[in-house]
């Protein structure tokens, strides 16, 4: 089997990173937060020889899901989401879509659960629950390649908000404490904004986790 890559393209007004991994030499790939346009990423994918297998959300603020729908009916990939969030995704207000008029709403085919491993593209991983941007928010963890889809839970020496509907700033630093920094130094963090950080860099320079 080839080597785990990521790749990476970021849309919309608020610079949302919308990620995809793939083993080398397989056409396979998984997508993650599908961001503004789903036409626009099936595109770039499909004119790289790519076919989405699977589409998987981190949480469900619309910055995150307005590209789900066009991808979806595109690739007829599954939708997968934490099962905590299905409400947050069925409700423009809650989802924040609504305030920038542009109601959304997401019926994901897949209800996750912590600590479930999923084999996707020939790839192995795992989701952990981490509320606190929202109830139901997650990180896919991707063991074999040091990969963290961290979502906006955890940013580069920073952390995600928890003024929005569902948040949380206690659990949110719970889950981050107890759920992230258990996993290695080496494990790349791929944040919903900005840019790739660490475990290592974070448990050593994020002021928030102090």
């Amino acid at each position: 089997m080839g080597d785990i890559k990521i790749g990476r393209i970021t849309l919309g007004i608020y610079a949302t990173n919308c990620y995809f991994i793939f083993r080398e030499g397989s056409e396979d790939v998984i997508v993650f937060d599908p961001a503004d346009s789903g036409d626009y990423l099936y595109e770039k994918l499909s004119e790289k020889g790519f076919k989405v297998g699977a589409i998987m959300l981190t949480h469900g603020h619309f910055d995150h899901i307005f590209g789900v729908k066009d991808l979806k009916e595109k690739s007829g990939a599954l939708v997968y989401a934490y099962k905590d969030e299905e409400i947050l995704l069925s409700d423009v207000k809650l989802n924040l879509s609504l305030s920038v008029g542009r109601g959304v709403t997401v019926t994901p085919d897949v209800l996750l659960k912590d600590g479930e491993e999923l084999e996707l593209c020939g790839i192995k991983i795992k989701v952990i629950f981490t509320p606190g941007h929202t109830e139901g928010s997650c990180c896919f963890y991707v063991k074999e390649a040091n990969i963290l889809i961290a979502g906006d839970t955890l940013f580069e020496e920073s952390v995600g908000r928890t003024d929005m509907p569902t948040g949380s700033s206690r659990k949110l630093i719970d889950s981050i404490k107890e759920k992230l920094m258990v996993l290695p130094d080496e494990t790349k963090v791929y944040p919903g904004h900005g840019d790739t950080t660490s475990i290592g860099n974070e448990r050593k320079y994020n002021p928030f986790l102090v």
